[in-house]
């Protein structure tokens, strides 16, 4: 539920955590076509059913391993309220009473009558390393293994979530390894299903332990089926930080769901609008904490009063009510002849881009609007590579503004269209522009100096006003010389693209003083040695070289 859930038989006790920013990606991930797969699969970043269509998440949790007798009214509540999926909560008998077998097929079978996309967690693995009594993912994986007769064959309804939250603040550095390990160990005993993931530092990866290292979990999963799960609560509490972590997921094609959130939170107070509205515009899933059941103090999550459906709380009526929400956003899985209608036609090409407002680090495009007979609800802009292309975001309007390019240098983009249903049309004509040169020098000078260890590198940076006014909002921008992976950053938000780096303030740093200074820094891995970059710009003019 949160980066710290202890759970007693009448519900969850969220508790406290911390509320850092995340660090950027690394490198662009490349993943693997599954269509062979029995039931859900990644493609291209997305996770597709096993009629090869695509499938975003819009349902609840639910908190079955305390509430047996509670769901089956539950999960058939839910459908009527519009959800299209369900994770249940489940124990694998370490911390809780173990749900078998039986229950554990029961459970599905009540999913599929709903005709709900079925994810099961095993909860006692949240927190582990600070939890007492939480047991670690191969634990979780141990208990896959004993009920799996209830899930093998049930690849086109379940997604397995191996373990809760696997790591609070402490030990959270073991998360890719026990994560990779997990996974391998299940596809080696015979799971094909698509797998859940979820993120350390109780699921909310403020550490961006789970962020920058998702590119080589979802390469060691033989099946490349892998779905990372974020829970985001009182560290996502603007809509910069919940757009910031959802696109970088994106723009590396790597599956991403939010598997918790909520609207209020012991640790702060999390942007639940900009949850909503991010994933609806990047099309991406999510699931809300929980149905009903919540306790030790935070009963304000419920969404259902006593499990009455009819008695809607707040939170409750803002999800499935609400902008963005479940009812006005939800499609049934076309595995159950799903939504609109079993619709499987696509949207017709959107026009080609046109091209204004060309600076040395960007570009508008506007593009003529695509038809569908259900009607379009997103727009995936990509950057064009001869016959490669890269996913640079999802939009809800018919047009964007690109930023961060290289100055004097050509680039191409296209644009798909999507449905509600998740049908991709073809792709637009490429169009190609160059953008200017870089700009005349500006009121900035910037320090770099290098930490270098061969195979990786520090980079301390200071950059320095040297204008007779404050910069507000600054970001610099940079290029790699080398083979360099950026893997973290302190101090700020830094993002990469090819050889290009964007960094940003963060809330302590959004001001330079005329005359003053900020420092943030840099980690990298280095393959072939490291060099300082030749040229920074900040916002868009060029920096002196101290």
């Amino acid at each position: 539920m949160s980066r710290m859930k202890l759970a007693t038989a009448a519900g969850a006790l969220l508790a406290l955590a911390a509320s850092v920013s995340t660090a950027a990606p690394a490198a662009n991930a490349v993943d693997v076509a599954a269509d062979a797969e029995p039931g859900f699969h990644v493609r291209d970043g997305r996770l597709l059913d096993a009629n090869g269509n695509d499938f975003v998440f819009r349902g609840v949790n639910h908190a079955h391993t305390w509430y047996t007798t509670r769901t089956r009214q539950a999960l058939a509540d839910l459908k009527a309220l519009g959800a299209n999926s369900v994770r249940v909560v489940l124990s694998t008998g370490d911390r809780w009473t173990k749900n078998g077998t039986a229950d554990v097929a029961d459970v599905v079978a009540q999913c599929r009558t709903n005709k709900l996309v079925c994810v099961l967690e095993a909860h006692d693995t949240t927190g582990y390393g600070e939890q007492a009594g939480a047991v670690p993912l191969a634990k979780a994986v141990d208990y896959w293994t004993e009920v799996q007769n209830a899930l093998k064959g049930q690849e086109k309804y379940v997604v397995l979530n191996i373990g809760n939250e696997p790591h609070g603040n402490t030990g959270y550095a073991a998360w890719t390894a026990d994560t990779k390990s997990a996974v391998t160990r299940l596809r080696a005993a015979g799971f094909r299903h698509s797998i859940m993931v979820d993120a350390p530092n109780w699921g909310q990866d403020h550490t961006a332990t789970m962020r920058n290292n998702a590119p080589e979990v979802f390469a060691a999963d033989p099946l490349r089926n892998t779905v990372f799960s974020v829970h985001m609560y009182g560290v996502y509490d603007t809509a910069a930080e919940v757009r910031d972590y959802l696109q970088s997921f994106v723009s590396r094609r790597l599956p991403l769901v939010v598997g918790e959130f909520g609207h209020d939170h012991s640790d702060g107070n999390p942007d639940e609008d900009a949850i909503l509205a991010t994933a609806r515009t990047l099309n991406l899933g999510y699931l809300g904490w929980s149905w009903s059941g919540n306790g030790g103090g935070v009963e304000y999550l419920d969404m259902a009063t006593d499990f009455d459906a009819a008695r809607l709380t707040p939170w409750g009526q803002r999800l499935f009510n609400g902008p963005d929400g479940i009812k006005q956003t939800s499609r049934e899985a076309s595995i159950f002849g799903g939504s609109p209608g079993g619709d499987t036609t696509a949207p017709t090409a959107p026009g080609k881009p046109v091209v204004s407002a060309v600076t040395s680090d960007g570009a508008r495009l506007d593009w003529a609007a695509a038809t569908d007979d259900t009607g379009v609800t997103t727009y995936d802009v990509v950057r064009v590579n001869g016959t490669s292309e890269t996913p640079v975001s999802s939009v809800a309007t018919t047009g964007t503004t690109l930023t961060g390019l290289a100055p004097a240098t050509a680039h191409s983009y296209g644009v798909y269209a999507r449905d509600a249903a998740g049908n991709r049309s073809p792709r637009s004509a490429a169009v190609t522009f160059t953008t200017a040169d870089v700009p005349a020098t500006g009121t900035c000078a910037v320090d770099y100096r290098l930490e270098d260890w061969g195979s990786g590198f520090n980079a301390h940076v200071t950059v320095r006003n040297t204008g007779a006014r404050a910069v507000e909002d600054w970001q610099l921008d940079f290029a790699f010389p080398g083979e360099q992976t950026l893997t973290s950053a302190w101090n700020a938000k830094a993002v990469q693209q090819g050889k290009q780096v964007r960094v940003t303030h963060e809330q302590w740093t959004r001001t330079i003083p005329a005359g003053g200074t900020v420092s943030f820094g840099l980690s990298a891995t280095s393959a072939g040695g490291s060099a300082n970059p030749t040229a920074f710009a900040l916002n868009g003019q060029l920096c002196n070289r101290t």
